[in-house]
């Protein structure tokens, strides 16, 4: 009870911090809003006017906790290029960004598990060493250049689909489920090939155990072991990592989104950063944020129910 209490206190603590971080880092980087959106031809008293308004001119910390204190509220303030609520803005493209963290997710856990169980439970070297090697370029290669690949081969080449033809949510589930297939795919593959790297050690770690040799003297066979006995206890690390995994797959799609014109959370990110809209980026961030140190710690609690051994100590 006093772990979960402390990473409990832990987590509040960082999402504090992470919001104070988000807003004072847009008070200081070059750039002023009232410029963006009245244009560098603006009169002083057009932009003092704006600034009164948007409530620029007050002070930095009165205004953090005035937003802070709008932002538990559920007001995430308006957007100052849209001048509409931002709450709205990213309620209109969470559902694409959740759909495709959802199959991103599902690719993952569904690549990763048959071929970790299948890369620990080879005994053949040359077959061992290709699967090694090939998982570690599938690690290195980053989701966005996946994404590329898979628009040039899968949209251009093959004409499997249509790079940029965005299928909307609203009009067509399915439509839109089959446009994402690729873009899930290109954030996927990398991680389960972490995964895979992770099952196969964590088999291999388990196959060394007396209670394997206890199976095998008992005439058990080598599948049955693998899949009643060490399959169950070399998937606890796992499991852990793969809820973690959620919020890297969140993060990852920011990228992919503007690769596969993906109108979701990501391109709206990278929209309102180059207008200089911080209400928007500061709500995004504090909310991605969010959702990554909760995830985490939704983990750890996670690794402390499947593993007993943590509890005892």
């Amino acid at each position: 009870m006093k772990t979960i209490l402390k990473k409990l206190i832990a987590l509040i603590i960082t999402l504090f911090m992470v919001s104070v971080l988000a807003f004072l880092a847009f008070q200081i980087i070059p750039g002023d809003p009232t410029t963006k959106m009245l244009g560098t031809e603006a009169t002083p008293d057009a932009i003092a006017a704006l600034r009164s308004e948007l409530g620029l001119d007050r002070p930095v910390m009165t205004r953090y906790f005035d937003w802070l204190g709008s932002f538990l509220s559920g007001d995430m303030g308006i957007s100052y290029s849209y001048r509409t609520p931002v709450g709205e803005m990213i309620a209109q493209k969470l559902p694409v960004t959740a759909l495709l963290t959802l199959l991103s997710f599902l690719f993952t856990v569904g690549l990763s598990i048959p071929l970790g169980t299948l890369a620990g439970s080879v005994r053949s070297k040359l077959l061992d060493r290709c699967i090694t090697v090939t998982d570690q370029i599938l690690m290195s290669v980053p989701p966005f250049f996946l994404g590329i690949l898979a628009c040039y081969l899968c949209g251009i080449v093959l004409k499997l689909f249509t790079p940029g033809g965005y299928v909307s949510l609203e009009n067509d589930f399915w439509g839109c489920v089959g446009y994402l297939v690729f873009p899930a795919l290109s954030i996927a593959i990398p991680r389960a090939a972490m995964t895979v790297k992770m099952l196969r050690s964590s088999i291999y770690k388990e196959l060394r155990q007396d209670y394997v040799r206890t199976a095998q003297s008992r005439g058990a066979g080598r599948w049955s072991i693998l899949f009643r006995h060490v399959l169950k206890n070399a998937l606890i690390p796992v499991i852990t990592f793969l809820a973690v995994s959620m919020a890297e797959i969140l993060t990852g799609s920011i990228i992919v989104e503007q690769v596969f014109t993906v109108p979701g959370i990501g391109r709206l990110l990278l929209a309102s950063i180059g207008s200089r809209d911080f209400p928007v980026v500061q709500a995004i961030v504090v909310l991605l944020a969010t959702w990554i140190v909760v995830v985490n710690y939704l983990a750890d609690l996670l690794n402390l129910l499947v593993d007993p051994r943590i509890r005892r100590k």
